[in-house]
């Protein structure tokens, strides 16, 4: 047996390590980014606070400078503390390495976010994936079925849901939050909710159980990872031990906490894009041969198709737009239900205006 056959487990050498595509040279539309940069103003009170930050000093280790400015900014109901991650990666491995006893079980809906079953299976986690509907709406009896089959540890709910974009009937999340109950935990990732502006956050109060995940990379600031989850004291007390030390630099410290001053641009940035979306979705939906799904995100998940019904006819759209440099996310293999489905994101009036021409000329039309 060779050295890596020896040491690294066989589940992990099966794996594929998550892929990010090289957009050099790309209109990128791939990745749910917020197209907007800082304004002048902003980048200069920004440089000004970055260039006060000690960085010969590890982080303030309870980082409550950021977590006032979270709370205050987002939401958090009153009496409730945060857990921060570097990004919502690291807060999904937390959860995982937290809740992985013996034969415990992840359970999502699927098609989902990659890193909850990639996560799972990091931590020797089972994974449980319930497929949606058709039309990407959630299958509540065959996710309350699976609950009572296997007594999932940790469910995760997206609201909206990558890749889809749909936001999940809340009725129906109740309804699985109680059947989870006191032998799980419930996860609702809501990391495009700038974009759908609905929210169990303040519902947190109402479940012992579950537990509510953001990030700020979809408002306009993916470039400095930080994510953050609140639930009740006696969860989060319990996750906060498996957080590695100092994760969060003072760099993204400081700048959270700097550019949170100056929320009502990213909500501005944020109403843009909504309305952003809205316009797409019907330029799209105007085309032949284009299906566009519903989205509560920042992005758009279309289906096409041509007249001969080709199974591959989503990779040949999506190899055209290469060609003519724009980079969209091909998710027709992620899941059999995204058969033909690329994934775009909203992005300007000027990026979105290119993206259209691009994209009719690979459907030739």
């Amino acid at each position: 047996m060779s050295l890596v056959e020896n040491i690294i487990r066989a589940d992990v050498r099966a794996l594929s390590a998550y892929n990010v595509p090289d957009a050099t040279g790309f209109l990128k539309l791939d990745a749910m980014e917020n197209p907007y940069t800082l304004t002048p103003e902003l980048q200069q009170a920004l440089a000004k606070r970055l260039s006060e930050t000690d960085l010969n000093r590890y982080p303030v280790p309870n980082y409550a400078g950021i977590k006032t400015a979270l709370s205050t900014h987002f939401g958090v109901p009153e009496g409730y503390d945060l857990v921060l991650g570097n990004g919502s990666d690291e807060l999904i491995a937390m959860i995982s390495i937290a809740c992985a006893k013996p034969g415990a079980k992840v359970l999502a809906p699927l098609p989902g976010f990659v890193m909850y079953a990639m996560s799972a299976k990091f931590a020797g986690m089972e994974f449980i994936g319930v497929p949606l509907k058709t039309d990407f709406t959630l299958d509540k009896a065959a996710m309350l079925a699976a609950i009572a089959e296997h007594r999932p540890a940790v469910t995760y709910l997206a609201y909206p849901n990558n890749p889809t974009g749909t936001l999940f009937d809340a009725a129906d999340m109740e309804e699985i939050i109680h059947a989870v109950g006191d032998t799980g935990v419930v996860i609702v990732d809501e990391a495009y909710q700038p974009f759908a502006q609905t929210s169990f956050m303040s519902r947190l109060p109402e479940f012992s159980n579950l537990i509510v995940m953001r990030t700020v990379s979809k408002l306009g600031l993916a470039g400095i990872r930080l994510g953050y989850m609140s639930a009740s004291a006696e969860l989060l007390e319990e996750f906060d031990k498996v957080r590695p030390p100092y994760n969060i630099n003072v760099l993204t410290e400081a700048a959270i906490i700097c550019l949170l001053e100056h929320a009502e641009i990213f909500e501005a940035q944020a109403a843009q894009l909504r309305a952003q979306r809205s316009e797409l979705s019907s330029q799209l939906a105007a085309l032949p041969g284009v299906e566009v799904f519903p989205s509560a995100a920042n992005f758009l998940l279309i289906r096409v198709s041509n007249n001969a019904k080709s199974e591959t006819y989503g990779n040949e759209v999506f190899t055209k737009l290469l060609e003519q440099k724009i980079l969209v996310k091909n998710v027709g293999k992620m899941h059999d239900l995204l058969q033909n489905c690329l994934r775009i994101t909203v992005s300007t009036p000027e990026e979105n205006a290119l993206f259209l021409k691009a994209f009719t000329l690979a459907l030739n039309i």
